[in-house]
């Protein structure tokens, strides 16, 4: 079944006279039994169990490419960081986990207070060069410590910084050293690209951003096919409590019903926009230092994004804004150009999420813990559904107030 029926069809009701077409949504906190290990009881208690999750953890799954995702759905968390705090405990105590150098903030102001307290080390790479990578994983390579880590925390691509890893060498190179692979698919989705499929271990996903796609609802997923990882994901959602509600999962999968149509029109959106951003950068209609995104051809791993995402490149890209001639600090008039654009637009809503239906705009280096490598006239793009053309006047205009 292709990806764009499976979203609509899989994950529904019993088909039957009578049978209502979509899943019904179950609150309940208790469900009946007499013994813990009494026939069939599954359920037991709402923070081990509720049938609304099992739709969309269901079809997750399946889109990630699980064999059989009734046997092995996915597991949906309260958050996108309550998935990612799963993950980094399958590490265990001391344990190394290599983490590129631009990833999502949450998950490294999360990885730098597990090493402050002692619970981790952490080493930060550059997620583009697959020799220094393997060598990190492995331990090998200058200033590691010895011995080989624990986790190799994977996005391709990277927040916001858009660098494209190789998914395929580095888990091979992972699993060498004896390490387990968590890869980050919340920007491509399951519907551009499986990391499972490419040796992944583990798969999490902020389900707040495209997979529910309508900025409502705030979850998590994690998703694997190996029964222990699994056994392991379950036991820590169940014992730490961070657990959806009946209500959001619902939500959720009535925003993944969508998700291809929605993702279809967004990444045509983004690969237009970037086409002609990148042409005013280059013509110098437009005050741009830089612009960002896999599907341009001179991104630096265009060839191996084109190989390893397939039906898109995302809907994410970035651009530098060039601060005003002659400013004695470049780097200061370039993020006050950026904030200029974010007051000027208006179609571009100011926020600090993606994947919805409508297109948010950021200067990422506004954040304290956004590392120094991220320009600080860096804007984040999540494109929307909305028609390209509205969307292109408006940057334009916005661009181009912030350069008088």
């Amino acid at each position: 079944m292709h990806p764009e029926t499976l979203v609509v069809s899989a994950a529904r009701p019993a088909r039957q006279v009578d049978a209502p077409v979509n899943e019904p949504v179950h609150f309940t906190s208790t469900f009946v039994g007499w013994e813990p290990d009494s026939a069939g009881q599954r359920r037991l208690y709402g923070r081990m169990s509720n049938p609304t999750w099992d739709g969309p953890e269901q079809l997750l799954a399946a889109l990630e490419g699980v064999q059989d995702p009734a046997a092995q759905p996915a597991l949906l968390f309260s958050s996108g960081m309550a998935a990612i705090t799963a993950a980094l405990h399958l590490a265990p105590n001391g344990g190394r986990v290599v983490v590129p150098q631009h990833a999502y903030q949450g998950g490294i102001s999360l990885l730098d207070s597990l090493q402050q307290a002692g619970r981790l080390a952490v080493d930060r790479v550059d997620i583009t060069d697959t020799a220094a990578v393997t060598a990190a994983v492995a331990g090998t390579g200058a200033g590691s410590p010895a011995g080989p880590a624990s986790i190799l925390w994977l996005e391709s691509p990277t927040n916001p910084m858009l660098e494209v890893a190789d998914l395929a060498a580095l888990t091979q190179a992972a699993h060498a050293a004896g390490a387990l692979v968590v890869v980050d698919n919340t920007f491509a989705t399951p519907l551009v690209q499986r990391p499972l499929e490419l040796g992944a271990d583990v798969v999490v996903h902020s389900v707040t951003k495209y997979l529910a796609g309508h900025s409502d609802v705030v979850m998590g997923a994690a998703v694997t096919a190996d029964a222990e990882l699994h056994r392991r994901l379950h036991a820590h959602r169940t014992l730490h409590g961070a657990i959806a509600g009946p209500m959001e999962a619902f939500l959720a999968l009535r925003g993944m019903r969508t998700l291809a149509l929605r993702l279809e029109r967004a990444q045509s959106n983004a690969a237009e926009l970037a086409r002609r951003l990148e042409n005013a950068r280059a013509d110098g209609s437009l005050p741009l230092a830089a612009v960002t995104y896999p599907g341009l051809p001179d991104h630096p791993q265009h060839g191996l994004a084109a190989a390893q995402m397939h039906g898109g490149f995302g809907a994410v890209l970035t651009l530098v804004v060039a601060g005003a001639n002659g400013a004695g600090d470049a780097e200061a008039a370039s993020a006050a150009a950026a904030d200029a654009v974010v007051q000027q637009v208006r179609h571009w809503l100011p926020g600090t999420s993606l994947g919805g239906v409508e297109s948010l705009i950021e200067r990422r280096r506004r954040f304290e813990g956004e590392p120094a490598t991220v320009p600080s006239g860096l804007l984040r793009l999540s494109v929307g559904i909305e028609h390209v053309d509205d969307l292109w006047d408006d940057l334009a205009a916005g661009l181009r107030a912030a350069a008088r």
